[in-house]
């Protein structure tokens, strides 16, 4: 378990692609309770173990993760989340290049829960949730680009639907691409900046990028 920071108040962490952020029903590895586990070893704390979940990331996604160790600290980052005072930046190699080196996708996010799916529509829609994003474009090559993406609003699935809407599906997304040969869906939360719940600093944590992992 790779540990970015922690203290009485919270805990930062690496979650790898394939782990999940809560446990399910597939029995699978998750964070929280692989979380819950380190604080009682590392700690010799009986019985159960407060931890808070207060974003996630879809299991075939990797990156930094804040869990709040106390419920106030919950609260608080919840309430951050909900203000959009918490900034979210991803790193994502996606199909084909672009006109600009910088944009935004904006658009309406509607969920379907019995497949866990969502759809992006270009205006209001009933039930749908408006998103936004900005963009980066970092590189390009082989009709593939890496961009620096950073969300406005944190809807279900949003970086992957709205650029596959857009024409520029992420790379070894087989739910919204198609196959194209990557093992792993190429998207990590790779920094996030927070204000301590308690302590009230602004605080950024930041995964350091393995060479070539794009």
């Amino acid at each position: 378990m790779e540990i970015l920071y922690e203290d009485n108040h919270i805990i930062v962490a690496v979650k790898p692609a394939g782990v999940l952020s809560q446990a399910d029903s597939s029995g699978a590895p998750d964070m929280l309770t692989l979380l819950k586990d380190y604080i009682k070893v590392k700690y010799n704390k009986p019985g159960n173990v407060y931890l808070g979940l207060v974003h996630r990331l879809d299991r075939p996604v990797s990156g930094v993760m804040v869990f709040a160790r106390t419920s106030k600290a919950a609260s608080r980052l919840s309430e951050q989340i909900r203000n959009h005072t918490v900034e979210k930046y991803y790193r994502a190699v996606v199909h084909g290049v672009f006109d600009a080196p910088e944009g935004r996708l904006t658009g309406y996010i509607l969920k379907n829960s019995a497949d866990n799916t969502v759809r992006v529509f270009d205006k209001e829609t009933k039930g749908a949730k408006y998103a936004s994003l900005s963009y980066k474009v970092l590189d390009s090559k082989d009709n593939r680009s890496l961009v620096e993406v950073k969300l406005d609003t944190g809807r279900s699935h949003q970086i992957r639907a709205q650029f596959a809407h857009s024409g520029h599906p992420l790379a070894g997304d087989r739910k919204y691409g198609y196959e194209d040969g990557y093992k792993d869906i190429a998207l990590v939360c790779c920094r996030m900046v927070i204000d301590h719940p308690v302590k009230g600093e602004r605080m950024e944590f930041e995964v350091e990028m393995e060479k070539g992992r794009f």
